[in-house]
């Protein structure tokens, strides 16, 4: 039987977004990308059949307007905070019958839904081949090896989520501790991801096109 996945994607307020980018953009510059990576990510993995069901967790009203927009389903985030924001999601996912859950930032320029069916590849293997109890990790760095810019969990509460910092190592610590199979998959197009003005040149130079349309 095939699992239910279902995407989590967190977005905090567009006001101030990406301020990190503000050498390099003005403020209309930098809301302006953030609505159209939030569009470009929500068209992956609203796109994508393997995924059922995509949930946009926000406390900023057009945010859940746009991923109205773009198919998915908004909620109001309640709490504080980027992983207390997630956990009410993945509680929403579960509610729904998710058997796994994907988070994905809305910052990766080069998101697709054929990136996004690498990530989902060894969930999807190992159940086409037999049913497992072993929980399931995978994890997708950014290019310095440092952050998380995709995590698989299955099922939803195998881990805690533990983003920000060195969210890697917490996160591949938390698969150990839980028992579970961890997969890493490196170098790949999510690994890139675009909050700083050194990003953007990464970006252009790895393709001068998608840079353009950001």
């Amino acid at each position: 039987m095939r699992p239910r996945v279902f995407a989590l994607v967190p977005v905090g307020t567009l006001e101030g977004a990406k301020s990190r980018l503000g050498g390099a953009l003005d403020a209309e510059e930098r809301h302006d990308l953030a609505v159209r990576l939030l569009r470009r990510t929500l068209a992956a993995t609203t796109g994508l059949p393997a995924i059922a069901e995509t949930i946009v967790v926000t406390p900023d009203d057009e945010v859940r307007t746009v991923a109205a927009e773009e198919r998915a389903r908004p909620i109001r985030q309640q709490s504080q905070g980027l992983n207390r924001g997630l956990a009410e999601a993945r509680d929403e996912a579960v509610a729904a019958g998710a058997d796994a859950v994907l988070v994905l930032p809305m910052d990766l320029p080069f998101v697709s839904a054929d990136a996004l069916e690498a990530v989902l590849a060894p969930l999807l293997e190992r159940a086409a081949v037999a049913a497992t109890r072993t929980p399931l990790v995978v994890l997708v760095p950014d290019r310095h090896g440092r952050g998380t810019n995709a995590l698989l969990v299955a099922p939803p509460g195998a881990i805690e989520f533990g983003f920000g910092g060195d969210s890697r190592a917490g996160h591949a610590q938390c698969a150990a501790e839980a028992g579970a199979a961890y997969v890493e998959l490196t170098d790949g197009p999510l690994s890139v991801d675009l909050d700083t003005p050194e990003d953007l040149l990464v970006v252009q130079e790895l393709s001068p096109e998608a840079a353009h349309a950001q």
